[in-house]
Order: structure tokens, then sequence, then C-alpha cells
């Protein structure tokens, strides 16, 4: 009998022993996931009832609290019919124009702080840095005064504004710049290459998890923004998503069926965003500006 033939029987015997184990933090993390996916998945549900047997039932939780057995569409098709909808609308809109504007600025922001050597370079970026330390709402009552005197109230400028320039996303994107190597940029400008060439043709290209993830971030405050849209379009026709659901609460009837229902809608449109580009955000953050 040889020795492999006296160990291997106690191993494997160990080896089913812990196997156990081996799995106990993926069940763990798991049961926590589900903890926190509750309250959403309730939302869910709710908004797919009436709204009279929205918070029926609450004081026995039973599976039937978490899927509805007659489920309808009603709460949706109200909400998308009205203002609700418009001010969804509303918010895409403002949230795509801030994407695309906002990352043209801080890539191009982020590229002349990482690429050129001018005087006062750091005492610029440490200005940028500070600029999105400083909470939004301790400028948003001044600032907003500022733009009704230009007249910008009520307008999707004046709602645009604010989410253009976001200092975070100048961070990302020229941390990401700062490791292009410097011998593509020079052999380039040696083939004739002007600056804009550069930064079209060489940066951005390569660039793209980072302007992902960037936009990501602008699409994320400019999304859950309240405050601001608060202060700025109080018509209904230029309200934004988040104001409009602070307005289905009626001071004595509130129909909970449309409020979850739009608080669903409110939820989703950016959790599938971000599940989506999820992997592009992680890329800006860890990545070295080369695939």
């Amino acid at each position: 009998m040889t020795t492999d033939t006296l160990t291997d029987p106690p191993a494997r015997t160990a080896h089913r022993r812990h196997a156990p184990l081996r799995h106990a933090p993926a069940v763990v993390a798991a049961a926590i996931g589900l903890l926190f996916a509750l309250p959403l998945l309730w939302v869910l549900a709710g908004s797919l009832r009436p709204g009279d047997e929205v918070l029926a039932g609450l004081d026995e939780l039973t599976w039937r609290s978490f899927v509805p057995t007659h489920a309808t569409l009603d709460n949706y098709a109200t909400l998308l019919q009205g203002d609700f909808g418009r001010a969804v609308l509303n918010s895409v809109g403002v949230a795509a124009a801030v994407i695309v504007v906002g990352l043209l600025l801080s890539a191009t922001a982020a590229f002349a702080l990482s690429v050129f050597d001018f005087p006062a370079r750091g005492a610029v970026f440490a200005v940028i840095l500070l600029s999105f330390m400083i909470p939004f709402d301790a400028i948003a009552i001044p600032l907003s005064a500022t733009l009704r005197d230009w007249g910008l109230q009520n307008t999707y400028l004046g709602l645009m504004l604010p989410g253009i320039g976001n200092g975070l996303a100048i961070f990302l994107l020229r941390q990401f710049f700062l490791a292009v190597p410097r011998e593509l940029v020079e052999a380039a400008r040696m083939d004739g290459l002007g600056w804009w060439g550069v930064f079209w043709k060489i940066y951005l290209p390569l660039s793209r998890p980072a302007l992902i993830g960037a936009g990501l971030t602008l699409f994320t405050f400019q999304w859950q923004s309240y405050m601001w849209p608060l202060l700025i379009g109080t018509e209904p026709s230029r309200q934004l998503g988040p104001i409009a659901l602070s307005t289905l609460q009626g001071q004595l009837v509130v129909d909970y069926g449309q409020v979850f229902a739009a608080a669903a809608i409110l939820t989703l449109i950016p959790l599938l965003v971000l599940l989506r580009l999820q992997r592009y955000f992680t890329q800006s953050i860890a990545g070295s500006g080369l695939k």
C-alpha cells in the first residue's frame, strides 16, 4: 500500500467537511442582498396594485406582500398620460443634454490639465477638487437668484447649467488622461497633428471607459437632483421627475399605487443604466488609459 493511498482518503474527507464553509460567504452575501432588495420589490409590487390595496395586509408579511395576485398596469398608464409622463421626458432630455455638453467640457478641461504645463495649473486643479467637495445645497439658493436675474428660470438651460460643470468628472478624466503614454502624443505631433487632433484622435478613443464613467457621474448627479429643479423649474411644463413625484402626494388623499409606480419608474431607469454600464465605471477608476 502506497503513501498516497494512506493519505488520500482523509484529505478527501477534510475537503468534503470544509466545502460548505467555502460557500458560506456567498450565501451570507446573497441573503444580505435579498434583504436590501425587499423594499424595492415591495414598491414594485405595490405599483401593480390599486391604490386602496397597497397598504392592506401589512400586519402580516407573506409572499403575497411582494407578489401581487391581481397585477394591473393602470397606475403606470395613468401616470405616463399625465403631467408625470412629461416630467419623466423632461428628466431624460435634461440628463442627456447634461451628459453630452458636460462630457465635452469636462474632457477638454481634463485634457488641458493633463497635457499642458501652464502657470498655476496645480491651483486650478485644486479649485476643481474643492468644487465637488462643497455641498451643492449650500450654494443653490444664491445661484438660483443669479439665474433668475439672467432670465433663466423655468428654462431647460437653467435646469442644465449646474450639472454641466462637474469637478468629479473632470478629476476622473484627468487621472485617466495622465496615464496615456507621452510617446503617442510626441509621435502624433511630429506627424503634424494639432492639439485638437491629438485630443479627438488619440485621447478620446483611448478613454472610452473613462468617458462612460464620467457620463454616469453626470447622469447620477442630474437624475437625483431635487433642490435645484424645485428652485428653477416651478412651472408644470418644466418640472422634472423628482418634483412631479412629490406633487403626487395630495393634502387629503394619497393614491399610493400611483406614488409607488412613479417611484418605481424613477428608480428603474437609472438602475438599468447603471447595471448596463457599471463595468465601464469600474474601468474608469482602475484603468490606466490603455486597453
